[in-house]
């Protein structure tokens, strides 16, 4: 997914194996994920997907303090306060359960797509099975 604020930029889809770089996009003050080659193309994560970082994770601070450091390299990407339209949702949960927002991730950090979420999948067995309400 991509934030509710990325609607008017390019995007598309992660990839397994892929870098990526802490992006801010053009003039809003969302950050996102971009390829190092095409840094206007946001590269949108789905609920589940996990990410290796190079080093311990930087954020500025939400009451603009600075910098926080978590010290941790791998996270799964989230989404949060979904019911809260204008809100940013994209959302980074650590090993320790610390919860961060994408978009306060500090502007540069390289990142690698581990992997994405499992997706069902129908074997040829099911697609052929007659649903138990037309047996009846």
């Amino acid at each position: 997914m991509c934030d509710y604020s990325l609607q008017h930029v390019a995007s598309r889809p992660a990839a397994v194996g892929e870098t990526l770089v802490a992006t801010r996009f053009g003039e809003s003050i969302t950050r996102g994920f971009a390829s190092p080659d095409r840094p206007g193309v946001a590269v949108c994560l789905l609920p589940g997907t996990e990410l290796t970082f190079e080093r311990d994770v930087e954020f500025d601070d939400l009451f603009g303090n600075g910098r926080r450091t978590v010290a941790a390299r791998v996270a799964r990407f989230r989404q949060v306060d979904r019911d809260q339209r204008h809100m940013h949702h994209d959302a980074l949960e650590f090993s320790g359960g610390e919860v961060m927002l994408v978009t306060r991730l500090v502007e540069g950090q390289r990142v690698t797509v581990l992997q994405l979420p499992a997706a069902p999948r129908a074997t040829k067995e099911t697609e052929s099975q007659v649903p138990v309400s037309e047996l009846v």
